[in-house]
């Protein structure tokens, strides 16, 4: 028997050479696949980092249209839930040229020509010189203490000879109650005595003779100059300057620049009015503390509407003389004046004629 045979016999089979070589192979494919595995792992991780990345970036590119969105929404929310009578804001107002500034002016002048068609000197007086001392006198003070206070004054000394030959310490007395009263002596004496040896006893008709009087300025000469001779002034006193500055004719603190600017926006047949309508208007509406802006016939007219009261009922109590109801600043007010005289001097009967001591 063959070596073959026997080996057949005995159920031996022959060694299988070809099992180690696709072990290999296949554990050559399974490294291979998982080799590739891990390639595409790493790259999808890439690309997860990638996107994730953009995702992050991409907010903050969005954001501020976010949040002009987010800020949109607030303010259409808080607006629907503003009660309805809340005020609008103003818009800014554009600056106002040059000629819009001169027609605002010129309509607040006939507006207050119609407010005030009385609107007069507050001073009492019957003749230039009284004019003149009065104006001197009421530096200071209120025209109502200087109307108080003028009828004896002019009762004792009527003219410019009587007044300068005066004995210095009797009208000091007499012009007490308007303060300042050492001083004014001076001035009043000084200008009766002028009057006395320069003019001949006459108040002069011009602003450059005026104005060499002792106590007397520009504004004092433009109250006479317009009132007792007719001759067309503007008088800067301080309600005209507040106003003035208030309605932006002028940016100036300074009188003769403002006389200046206001003369250049009105006709010169203008200029005495003007002063009366416009003082009349700051001493009872227009007032320096607190304006009565709620009882202002001119508040469209009007830059600085808004400084003072606008309640109507609350800026009402605020009016002063007529307007308010109470007495005017003069004794003997023109006849078309609507409200009521001002009370004498205390002690002295309404009416009463004062003479100087010993006169008939």
């Amino acid at each position: 028997m063959s070596k073959r045979s026997k080996g057949a016999n005995r159920g031996d089979s022959p060694p299988r050479k070809a099992a180690p070589k696709k072990a290999a192979a296949k554990q050559a494919a399974v490294k291979k696949a998982a080799v590739k595995q891990g390639a595409g792992t790493k790259t999808a991780a890439k690309k997860a980092a990638a996107k994730t990345a953009a995702e992050k970036a991409a907010p903050k590119k969005a954001a501020p249209a976010r949040a002009a969105k987010t800020v949109k929404a607030a303010k259409a929310s808080a607006s629907a839930s503003a009660p309805a009578s809340a005020p609008t804001a103003r818009p800014a107002a554009k600056p106002e040229s040059r000629l819009a500034m001169v027609r605002r002016a010129r309509r607040i002048n006939r507006e207050l020509a119609e407010v005030f068609p009385y609107a007069h000197p507050e001073l009492d007086f019957r003749n230039p010189f009284e004019l003149l001392v009065a104006t001197v006198l009421s530096a200071q003070t209120t025209d109502l203490r200087v109307n108080q206070t003028t009828p004896v004054l002019f009762a004792q000394y009527p003219t410019p000879e009587d007044l300068a030959a005066a004995v210095p310490e009797e009208v000091e007395e007499l012009i007490r109650p308007t303060g300042f009263f050492r001083a004014k002596t001076k001035s009043i004496m000084g200008l009766a005595a002028a009057l006395r040896d320069d003019f001949d006893g006459e108040v002069p008709g011009r602003l450059e003779d005026l104005v060499k009087l002792p106590g007397v300025g520009r504004k004092t000469a433009f109250v006479v100059l317009g009132n007792a001779f007719g001759v067309p002034g503007i008088t800067v006193d301080t309600h005209f300057m507040r106003l003035a500055r208030r309605w932006r004719w002028t940016a100036s603190d300074d009188p003769v620049k403002i006389e200046a600017e206001v003369a250049e926006i009105f006709p010169k047949s203008d200029w005495t009015m003007l002063s009366h309508r416009v003082i009349f208007h700051g001493r009872r509406i227009c007032h320096a503390r607190k304006p009565a802006c709620g009882a202002c016939p001119i508040t469209a007219l009007c830059p600085a509407y808004g400084e003072g009261e606008t309640d109507p009922e609350k800026a009402a109590k605020l009016l002063k003389y007529e307007k308010g109801g109470y007495p005017g600043q003069r004794l003997n007010p023109p006849a078309d004046y609507p409200g009521r005289p001002a009370p004498p001097a205390p002690g002295v009967a309404p009416g009463a004629v004062q003479r100087p001591s010993g006169a008939e």
